[in-house]
């Protein structure tokens, strides 16, 4: 079946959550796109819906993330959807964009955990929140990085590490979430 804004709310209802906090999150998110056929698009002031990679060695043991140019902090990778429905097409673009990673591929094409975070405002740009769909992926921590001009650096971190780098509750969120993934 084709991806669509149906699609997406039929699996954001299906979804699981590993918590209170994220059912919480999960349900603000099916209302929100249920209430904006344009909920794809960034063009949307108010909030858009976005998606991320997050990305596993494949001993699960490292995790890879960008340190946010604009956020200052470090992150899982992704982005915008741009109107694309297929956020798993989304993010595997963002994740290829941002990293240079050729050998990316889906430890699962189910939806791995879903967040609604706020987006400061800056120049030209409110205040608004991104509803954001992460899926997990694995790739080669050989192959060559190449950081993008929407990154300050790229590393791949020891999950037992994370603390050290000042991640936020949905990066440690899905970092818990690591020994549930297959191979």
């Amino acid at each position: 079946m084709p991806a669509s804004r149906e699609t997406l709310l039929e699996e954001l209802r299906a979804y699981v959550p590993a918590d209170e906090r994220e059912r919480a999150m999960r349900d603000r998110f099916v209302t929100f796109v249920a209430a904006h056929a344009d909920a794809f698009d960034r063009e949307l002031r108010v909030g858009h819906v976005t998606a991320s990679a997050w990305i596993v060695d494949p001993a699960r043991e490292r995790v890879l993330l960008t340190h946010h140019r604009k956020l200052g902090k470090w992150l899982q990778l992704g982005g915008h959807a741009d109107g694309d429905p297929d956020l798993r097409r989304a993010a595997l673009r963002e994740a290829r964009e941002e990293s240079g990673l050729r050998s990316l591929r889906f430890v699962t094409p189910a939806i791995y955990d879903v967040d609604v975070h706020p987006i400061p405002a800056r120049p030209g740009e409110p205040a608004h929140e991104h509803f954001d769909v992460r899926f997990a992926l694995a790739a080669d921590p050989g192959e060559p990085l190449v950081v993008s001009g929407e990154s300050r650096a790229l590393a791949w971190v020891s999950l037992a590490q994370l603390d050290g780098y000042g991640v936020d509750e949905s990066v440690l969120r899905l970092a818990r979430k690591t020994g549930t993934l297959g191979g």
